[in-house]
């Protein structure tokens, strides 16, 4: 299964939670790339859209693998390969504080004017555009279950076995249109995979 776009991405994964329509979920998304299919689950299901801060802790020489990721909160996820990758201890504890800055300049970016709106008791559906590793996945949820949220829900349009397995420890359900055994990068399974940048995000925001 591959994707046009992240819209028909989005649009798929509507159809796998029409049951949720009508329940005013929220769709909460992983800036920067979900945060556009945020918007479309939300209007296709009746929803409202907030964002979650989470990133990934980046492998010393490869930083775009991902050897753990810390949430809001500081909660810290550290993969099991961590130090196989070179994630010493001192080396995760400098990425976890330089990681943390970004996600304080990112609050500060996109929801200047008012708090994260509150997940307690509510049908909360966390979407990414794709999992890799699912590291900053794992810090997402576990920083949501801490909420109280009454069903958190997953959803994804790909990922790979051995990550849907990994995560699924964190959700009540997790909705994946297709999970690949030769996965690569979440960006082989789209036609169109541009950057999302931090304006469109906030204008994103502003609308919701």
């Amino acid at each position: 299964m591959f994707f046009a776009d992240r819209n028909q991405a989005a649009d798929r994964l509507a159809g796998a939670l029409a049951r949720y329509k009508g329940q005013h979920p929220l769709i909460l998304a992983i800036p920067r790339g979900a945060v556009p299919m945020g918007q479309r689950l939300a209007r296709a299901l009746g929803g409202e859209l907030d964002v979650v801060l989470v990133r990934k802790l980046r492998a010393p020489f490869n930083p775009e693998f991902a050897i753990g990721s810390v949430d809001e909160s500081g909660w810290t996820y550290i993969a099991d390969y961590a130090q196989s990758a070179g994630g010493t201890s001192a080396y995760l504890q400098q990425e976890k504080q330089a990681q943390l800055e970004t996600i304080k300049q990112r609050r500060q970016q996109y929801t200047p004017l008012r708090p994260p709106i509150d997940p307690a008791g509510r049908t909360v559906i966390m979407v990414d555009d794709g999992l890799a590793t699912g590291a900053t996945m794992i810090s997402a949820l576990h920083a949501l279950r801490a909420q109280k949220p009454a069903r958190l829900v997953c959803a994804v349009p790909v990922a790979p076995p051995d990550t849907l397995e990994r995560i699924r420890p964190y959700a009540d359900e997790v909705v994946c249109l297709f999970s690949p055994t030769d996965f690569r990068a979440v960006g082989q399974f789209y036609a169109d995979f541009p950057q999302v940048d931090d304006a469109e995000v906030m204008a994103i925001l502003g609308q919701a």
